[in-house]
């Protein structure tokens, strides 16, 4: 089965991101199928490519069963929506004309967000006579609108009239987050799969458990609170930068923000203006390498604005800290809160409340053996329910469930 995925922010392992994707189709790869995927040079995360020159096309076998076709990007993610709406478009032309030469296609995947890249594979599926299956990682335009990004009535009424094509045209939609499933069939969706986000588990075992990047970063007497992501506008870092201010008389706290986005810089001014010595941000860090990282941190933070969308949501970096046994603090209520104190894994803080954050880091600082066990149980807890092992083999029956039906 040869399998096409359009996705503009896909990541590789030695890349800052999430590598859902990458870690599905080495699985998918290595049961026999053939996965090529049409994707940006332009990094979601920084908003920048890692070239001088971007090329029109540029193709990379990443392995055995894996193609990979960066295709041109305007690189303008994080200068301004209306900036970035180009982008997304730049690369809907680019990545259709990359897609349209991939030869004897059983099923072309679209993902989104951005919305527009699932409208380029749609059309190349029905060009290609192929499957079309629509993976939903967040309920976009709802999320910009809730956020206050997209405002145009005009915008608003197109990208809700795309958003209800796409569900109503798919031949099977997946979401990753069973909060999302309610929205979509309202919408005109149908033949809705849940393949959640997760985790490959054996990504975060480390021999050094974490002391070589503690040793490196000048962190080995710290308690150190992570936060590894996204530096956004929907991130709600303010949030973290506040329960710093609040925890001044703890110095052995540190919190580790690691990654990149269009708020870092304003972020790290403030954390200056503040002299909040116990704030560090640290450059994107690829994938692979992220076992260190996490090995090295007492606690994760996942965190969001206090919107009500948002409670639909289950985040990356909640299953990522699970699986490195970390407890995990969660400024994020609805389905992943649920989750997490199914598995007894952490503390839940009201989001946008620095005070209650800063209680929780506070509480897991004073209790390291409940902070421990809290580690545990969510690590056992991700290795029984969301492995990527086990996830990747439910989405590949979904796939060859469509190929049948060819």
């Amino acid at each position: 089965m040869h399998i096409l995925l359009i996705h503009q922010a896909f990541a590789a392992l030695d890349e800052a991101g999430g590598t859902r994707h990458i870690e599905m189709a080495r699985r998918l790869a290595a049961s026999g199928h053939q996965i090529t995927i049409v994707a940006s040079p332009v990094s979601y995360l920084t908003g920048s490519a890692n070239r001088r020159r971007i090329p029109w096309v540029e193709r990379t076998r990443l392995e055995d069963g894996i193609t990979l076709i960066r295709t041109y990007t305007l690189p303008a993610l994080h200068k301004g929506f209306a900036a970035r709406v180009i982008s997304f478009f730049s690369f809907m032309v680019s990545s259709l004309w990359a897609a349209l030469g991939v030869r004897q296609v059983d099923i072309v995947w679209g993902t989104t967000p951005p919305i527009f890249q699932a409208a380029t594979a749609w059309l190349t599926a029905r060009i290609k006579k192929a499957r079309f299956l629509l993976e939903v990682r967040d309920l976009w335009p709802a999320f910009a609108i809730a956020v206050g990004a997209l405002r145009s009535p005009l915008l608003i009424r197109l990208s809700e009239w795309l958003e209800r094509f796409l569900y109503r045209h798919a031949d099977r939609i997946i979401v990753n987050s069973p909060g999302f499933i309610e929205h979509i069939e309202a919408r005109g969706g149908k033949e809705i799969d849940l393949v959640p986000n997760g985790v490959d588990t054996a990504m975060f075992e480390t021999a050094d458990g974490g002391a070589a990047f503690r040793e490196a970063h000048g962190l080995e007497d710290r308690f150190v609170v992570l936060y590894a992501g996204a530096h956004g506008p929907s991130n709600d870092l303010d949030v973290l930068l506040e329960a710093a201010d609040r925890l001044r008389e703890l110095p052995e706290v540190c919190f580790l923000l690691v990654g990149d986005g269009k708020e870092k810089a304003r972020l790290m001014e403030k954390a200056a203006q503040l002299h909040l010595q116990s704030v560090v941000f640290l450059p994107p860090v690829a994938k692979q390498d992220m076992a260190g990282v996490t090995a090295a941190a007492d606690a994760g933070v996942a965190i969001l604005k206090p919107i009500e969308m948002y409670k639909t949501t289950y985040p990356n970096k909640v299953f990522d800290y699970m699986a490195a046994g970390k407890p995990v603090l969660l400024a994020i209520d609805g389905v992943i809160r649920r989750l997490v104190e199914k598995a007894g894994a952490g503390i839940f803080c009201v989001p946008g409340d620095a005070q209650v954050l800063a209680e929780g880091v506070r509480r897991l600082y004073n209790d390291r053996e409940t902070a421990k066990a809290m580690g545990a149980a969510g690590k056992r807890y991700v290795q029984l329910n969301y492995d990527r092992a086990k996830i990747t083999a439910q989405l590949e029956a979904i796939f060859l469930q469509l190929a049948g039906k060819r």
